[in-house]
């Protein structure tokens, strides 16, 4: 039977959660050949891990009821990086993409995958309905995917994406995204193409200890808004152009002030004017500079200029003598 699904699963850090989730997989796999007479492959990345995650997938997918592939990375090179590398392993026609601490359900593949088999869609992402975390956490995610959804990518769900599916075509023009520092999240909505939403409920986690750390937290934040918008420094821009106009204004109060000697100070009216003048000036300049810093990365991404998502030719009528 030919692999119709490829489901694409980062691993770091996950040897307790690893039986559980070949059990899953399992009931996903069946389900999905019953049902529709599709065959599974799953793809797992151990990106480096220092448990026995790749030693427990080595002994276990012998036996597996499912096509599987194991990949191991050389060190940790980020869940992105992981992921890359099972999308251009993987062989199937459609493609979907999970984590491996089972709190997002696996029975997700197979709605990604009802919906990419109807030929509608191109790519179909999960939006979290709600999520089993710790209070602070939800809330700082929650903070975070609005403001995201607000000031740089507005097609974004209001609550994030965490996983999605889709066909051969869309994997295809992912990969060619070939830059570091970047976020999968922002790539996948930057291409645009035909795409749907599966709402689900995250689950709590049972197994093990995240490791998305504060540290990593950070670096996905500067990198999903670094790579994606030059909204920082626009912001800046429009602040030294507003400071340097005010700067005009106050100096002309205090000079004003001055020259009636409501100012009794010696060198405070130039103290002031320099200052205020001054330091607007450096932001503003600081914002123009960042503009052509922007436009230099922008050049560097590779990034296509535009994506086609489909190409047709036709012959037409031919007319003969």
């Amino acid at each position: 039977m030919v692999i119709g699904l490829s489901i694409v699963i980062p691993v770091y850090r996950n040897a307790e959660s690893i039986p559980h989730l070949l059990a899953a997989l399992a009931t996903v796999a069946l389900r999905v050949r019953a049902e529709r007479q599709i065959a599974v492959e799953v793809v797992f990345v151990v990106d480096g891990s220092p448990d026995e995650s790749h030693a427990l997938l080595a002994h276990a997918l012998p036996g597996a009821p499912f096509t599987s592939q194991l990949l191991m990375h050389s060190r940790n090179f980020g869940s992105f990086a992981a992921i890359r590398s099972g999308l251009q392993t993987a062989t199937g026609k459609f493609f979907a993409v999970i984590a491996a601490d089972l709190q997002e359900p696996p029975e997700l593949t197979v709605e990604f995958l009802d919906r990419l088999i109807t030929g509608q869609y191109d790519v179909v992402v999960g939006c979290r309905e709600n999520r089993q975390d710790p209070l602070s956490t939800r809330l700082a995610s929650d903070m975070f995917w609005r403001l995201y959804k607000r000031f740089v990518i507005q097609d974004i769900p209001e609550k994030g994406v965490d996983v999605f599916g889709c066909n051969r075509a869309f994997r295809d023009r992912l990969l060619t995204l070939g830059e570091s520092n970047s976020s999968l999240v922002g790539q996948i909505f930057w291409l645009g193409f035909r795409r749907s939403e599966v709402a689900y409920q995250r689950r709590e986690r049972e197994h093990g200890k995240s490791a998305w750390t504060l540290k990593k937290k950070v670096t996905y934040l500067l990198d999903s808004v670094f790579s994606f918008t030059d909204l920082p420094i626009r912001v800046l821009s429009v602040f030294g152009l507003f400071g340097v106009l005010m700067s005009v204004v106050v100096g002309c109060i205090v000079l004003v002030a001055k020259i009636f000697g409501g100012i009794a100070v010696p060198g405070y009216a130039a103290t002031l004017l320099t200052v205020v003048f001054f330091g607007a000036l450096n932001s503003l300049g600081l914002g123009i500079i960042g503009n052509y810093a922007w436009r230099a990365f922008e050049n560097t991404k590779g990034r296509p200029l535009a994506v086609v998502m489909d190409l047709q030719q036709y012959d037409g009528k031919v007319c003969h003598d």
